[in-house]
């Protein structure tokens, strides 16, 4: 009995000195920092007292500092996929393409210890100036006017596919199976003295327009011709592709249709990618009102 007694006091023991040699871990995130003394200056390329919005190339430089600061995030103002962009210096470079004179607000949030920001803005006013490249305008206008048609033999004539590939992988349609409104289309592409380039689209009447976008031309309905009036010279305005294309698969240019924005097919959208172009062919690429990759080929008449 006294031997059971003493095996179970030491029982007792062992167990109370396990339990008193377990210490909970203790862990510190250190102290929460927010970054002081935040400032952000914006550098124009080319701005002087004659051209406080630059020289036109709609290039700047953005430099951000602050005591504490571990990273800067940055957002340029503008509608690109890239405008928001991440920077450890604090410094970073940037192009605005958008031709013309417009105001933009740059901001910058300084990341400090434990996720505690600082944010400052700045409202910049920034010229761009686009010129198409020569070859461009040639191939569009012959250098003064010409006459483009959709190219129905062309297998993709009209295309589609998702929005991050640059060929219409979900549907190429093969030669001559659209609808007939869609192959009477004429479009004529013109340019003045100083290559300020229009587009004038005869439809003769009707136009082929997508289900998803007919709300946008005030209709309703499904895939079909419509009888939509959209005859009358247009300003077209040129930048470089805000898509993610690449020189491999696409000419880097584009031009937005103003109004209703239709050239041969209506899908809502009003920006056109030249993919490609030669003095007789053309394909070109815009994203729809559904989200969509819409393609299509045209010929000179």
């Amino acid at each position: 009995m006294t031997n059971k007694i003493k095996q179970l006091a030491l029982w007792t023991m062992a167990i109370v000195l396990g339990f008193g040699g377990c210490k909970k871990d203790e862990y510190s995130f250190g102290s929460i920092k927010t970054p002081t003394n935040l400032s952000l200056d914006v550098t124009i390329e080319g701005a002087d007292a004659t051209n406080p919005a630059g020289n036109g190339s709609g290039k700047i430089k953005v430099t951000a500092a602050s005591d504490g600061a571990l990273a800067y995030n940055f957002d340029l103002g503008d509608s690109t996929a890239n405008a928001k962009q991440a920077s450890q210096s604090g410094i970073l470079n940037y192009k605005y393409n958008s031709p013309g004179t417009f105001d933009y607000t740059v901001s910058v949030t300084a990341v400090g210890t434990g996720g505690a920001v600082a944010t400052i803005s700045k409202k910049v006013t920034i010229k761009v100036i686009f010129e198409v490249p020569t070859a461009i305008i040639t191939s569009l206008t012959n250098n003064a006017s010409r006459v483009w048609i959709t190219d129905k033999t062309a297998t993709g004539h009209v295309g589609v596919g998702p929005v991050n590939e640059f060929t219409p992988s979900y549907y190429a349609a093969s030669p001559n199976s659209r609808a007939a409104c869609l192959y009477d289309d004429e479009i004529t592409i013109a340019k003045d003295a100083n290559n300020n380039m229009t587009i004038n689209v005869d439809n003769k009447g009707a136009s082929f327009i997508i289900a998803a976008a007919t709300s946008s031309y005030g209709l309703s309905g499904g895939d079909d011709c419509y009888p939509v009036s959209i005859i009358g010279v247009k300003k077209l305005t040129f930048m470089d592709a805000t898509s993610t294309s690449t020189t491999a698969n696409s000419t880097r240019i584009q031009f937005t249709v103003p109004g209703d924005g239709l050239v041969n097919f209506g899908t809502g959208g009003k920006t056109y990618e030249i993919l490609s172009i030669t003095d007789s062919t053309m394909q070109l690429r815009n994203i729809g009102a559904d989200g969509l990759a819409w393609y299509q080929k045209l010929k000179v008449k």
